[in-house]
């Protein structure tokens, strides 16, 4: 299969992204652009439009209306060639249990002009003691671990990478934003991630896109997110009445002015959570 010729300009673009189904939006206008070699998590609560978009992106399902463009091409009406330099990790994927994992990366490799050895692969995502393991016999982190694999077998320019990690125990998890972490920064590769672990989000994304009710209401950095709450900071402390928490714009001054024998003092400043939970509840009271 040939490539295409390397894109210019941004590896996904989308105006106005809209989805109908009958009488009811899923999305209402989703802007949102990514750049090469940028990883962008993609946060929501369920029901939001996460999926859909991440399907519309690659092309397994047609949009409404709006404008899209993947690695410069519309999805919608895009080559093999294209579809060969995506990578793609859904929430639910047919299962290939008769198959063994070296097995079937060896078969995908037919498909793909520069792959990675399918051995090399299943050690990057830590299945190279289950290489000849019948597929079906796999725990659920271990066939999400091949889902991965099968994502990055044919070197793409973009991942779309749908809640990932569902499954993956602590050090498989870790594991994974390690091998994410070096794609992006030495292969280059584009990323888009949707998940609804907060930590993952701030510890992989460059940006963050917070996606309410079919429509995009924040995208920043975490940092920048957490800053939009102002410099607001919750004091909470313990002394001889109970507990107490008080949220002030000065928690030094505050700490400073509090009785010496107070116990447990705790300074808790805005965090990426607290942004996202703020986000999704004032989307609910104004819709």
């Amino acid at each position: 299969m040939t490539a295409s010729p390397a894109p210019t300009g941004p590896a996904v673009e989308i105006r106005d992204l809209r989805m109908r189904y009958g009488d009811r939006d899923v999305l209402r206008g989703v802007e949102l652009e990514i750049q090469r070699g940028e990883c962008l998590a993609l946060l929501g609560p369920n029901g939001a439009g996460k999926t859909t978009t991440i399907e519309v992106l690659e092309g397994f399902r047609h949009r409404s209306d709006g404008h899209v463009r993947v690695l410069g091409e519309d999805p919608a009406t895009a080559s093999e060639a294209w579809r060969a330099r995506l990578g793609i990790v859904i929430q639910q994927w047919r299962d290939h249990g008769r198959f063994r994992p070296l097995e079937l990366l060896e078969h995908l490799r037919r498909f793909y002009d520069d792959p990675r050895g399918a051995a090399e692969t299943l050690e990057l995502v830590g299945l190279g003691d289950q290489a000849t393991q019948p597929a079906g016999k796999l725990s659920g982190g271990q066939r999400r671990r091949l889902d991965v694999a099968m994502a990055i077998l044919g070197r793409p320019d973009l991942l779309l990478l749908d809640e990932p990690t569902g499954g993956f125990d602590p050090a498989a998890r870790h594991d994974f934003h390690e091998l994410l972490r070096r794609l992006v920064s030495e292969e280059e590769v584009t990323v888009l991630l949707t998940t609804h672990d907060l930590a993952e989000a701030e510890r992989l994304a460059d940006r963050i896109a917070i996606l309410v009710d079919g429509r995009v209401v924040r995208d920043a950095t975490a940092g920048e997110l957490a800053a939009s709450l102002g410099r607001e900071a919750e004091v909470r402390w313990r002394d001889e009445r109970g507990r107490h928490a008080v949220r002030t714009e000065d928690p030094n001054r505050f700490v400073r002015e509090l009785p010496i024998d107070v116990e447990d003092l705790e300074v808790r400043r805005a965090t990426l959570e607290d942004v996202y939970l703020r986000t999704v509840r004032e989307d609910e009271v104004t819709a």
